[in-house]
C-alpha cells in the first residue's frame, strides 16, 4: 500500500470501496484489510466493482465472509497472465488513454 488517509471516525461509518475490476482480488483484499485494521467491521464495508472473475470473488469471500460485494458483471476466468477473460482491457490505460 502506497498511501492511506482515512477519516478520523471511519470505524463508525459504513464504507463503500470501489474498484473497476477484480482479477486475483489481491488489491481489494489489501484495501479491505486496511479498513478493518482501522476499525471498520467487515459487515459495514460494501465492495463495488464493474467486472470480476470467479477466482477474485472467491478469494474475497474466503478472506472476508461478511463483506458485501456488488459487481456488474462476472467474466469467465483469469488467464495464465492473471488477466480477466474476456475482460475489458486495463482500466488505467482506458481511463488515462495510455494504451499502446
Amino acid at each position: 500500500l502506497m498511501y492511506s488517509k482515512l477519516p478520523p471516525r471511519v470505524k463508525s461509518m459504513h464504507v463503500m470501496l470501489v474498484d473497476p475490476m477484480v482479477a486475483t482480488g489481491g488489491s481489494a483484499c489489501k484495501a479491505i484489510q486496511v479498513l478493518i485494521d482501522a476499525g471498520v467491521p467487515a459487515d459495514k464495508i460494501m465492495f463495488l466493482n464493474v467486472v470480476a472473475c470467479p477466482e477474485g470473488l472467491a478469494r474475497l469471500q474466503q478472506e472476508f465472509p461478511k463483506l458485501k460485494i456488488v459487481t456488474a458483471a462476472v467474466d469467465e476466468k483469469l488467464n495464465d497472465d492473471k488477466y480477466i477473460v474476456p475482460g475489458l482491457g486495463d482500466a488505467g490505460d482506458r481511463y488515462f488513454n495510455t494504451n499502446d
